[in-house]
């Protein structure tokens, strides 16, 4: 690719704001996915502590089982779940002061349920000793342990498609579209919103687009975010195309109109992008 164009070029975050959260966590045992996948976007959330902030949880170590082309996550094999982790998440929320709480992990393969014992863990000890307005889980695809985690009542449950069905096995060869799919309208069903996300500029079509949009709706999904792949280092793959903003415009317009809730479409949209916006609503 050639170089950046200026729509996708970010001031570099304050350190200070980093340093500040990091400072308040004072906990290296405390994950966020802000750090460890390299988000774009952390010094614009991490900036807005005395705000609305948002910081994303990553629960479950920060080893995952699997090595997507396209996450700055590191991969091999996992230390054995903390136990305390539950706690010390609670804990680290109260400290920051958040009002809304999202919470994902890294894939478990290893793990029999997949760390979704874990997640309704996170949730239960967030509900009993933090007052939140409300907390979001980004789940892997552990559809059959899934109701363990729907059982513990999340606000928003949160699992992204990431890429259109033709590129998986390139971009997401562990997975399966149409798992994810059901995963969405499992928690549909029980009543929670559901919300999925995926990045452009891998090589879809926009027809493609706009058919995994129609995709989710059908699964009942009620939250889309879509943003545009950036590699989070030069090892991993390159994007094949960026994509104007007037394209996400064209993306969000589309998205109304399907019933979607909300449609959070830009360049660096991410999954946990303005997450809070949906107690608003």
């Amino acid at each position: 690719m050639s170089r950046l164009p200026s729509f996708l070029i970010k001031r570099i975050p304050k350190q200070e704001n980093i340093r500040r959260i990091r400072s308040l966590l004072n906990d290296p045992r405390v994950h966020t996915v802000c750090e460890e996948a390299r988000c774009p976007n952390i010094g614009e959330c991490w900036g807005l502590i005395n705000q609305a902030p948002t910081v994303t949880f990553l629960i479950l170590g920060n080893t995952c089982t699997r090595n997507c082309a396209f996450c700055g996550v590191d991969h091999g094999k996992p230390q054995p779940p903390d136990p305390e982790e539950p706690q010390r998440i609670a804990r680290a929320v109260e400290k920051l002061g958040l009002n809304y709480v999202v919470i994902t992990s890294v894939t478990r393969d290893d793990l029999p349920d997949g760390g979704a014992g874990v997640f309704a863990e996170t949730i239960r000890n967030l509900r009993l000793n933090v007052a939140v307005s409300g907390i979001e889980v980004l789940v892997p695809d552990f559809l059959e342990s899934l109701t363990i985690v729907l059982d513990a009542k999340p606000y928003v449950l949160n699992h992204n498609l990431e890429t259109v069905p033709r590129l998986y096995p390139k971009i997401r060869p562990q997975a399966n579209y149409e798992r994810s799919l059901k995963i969405l309208r499992a928690a549909k069903d029980r009543g929670i919103y559901s919300k999925s996300g995926f990045m452009v500029g891998l090589g879809e079509t926009k027809d493609e687009v706009f058919s995994i949009m129609r995709d989710l709706r059908t699964a009942g999904c009620d939250l889309v975010t879509i943003g545009q792949y950036l590699p989070p280092s030069k090892d991993h793959i390159k994007p094949e195309r960026y994509v104007t903003p007037e394209e996400f415009e064209g993306y969000e317009t589309i998205g109304k109109s399907l019933g979607f809730l909300k449609v959070f479409s830009g360049p660096f949209v991410r999954s946990s992008y303005h997450a809070g916006e949906i107690v608003k609503r």
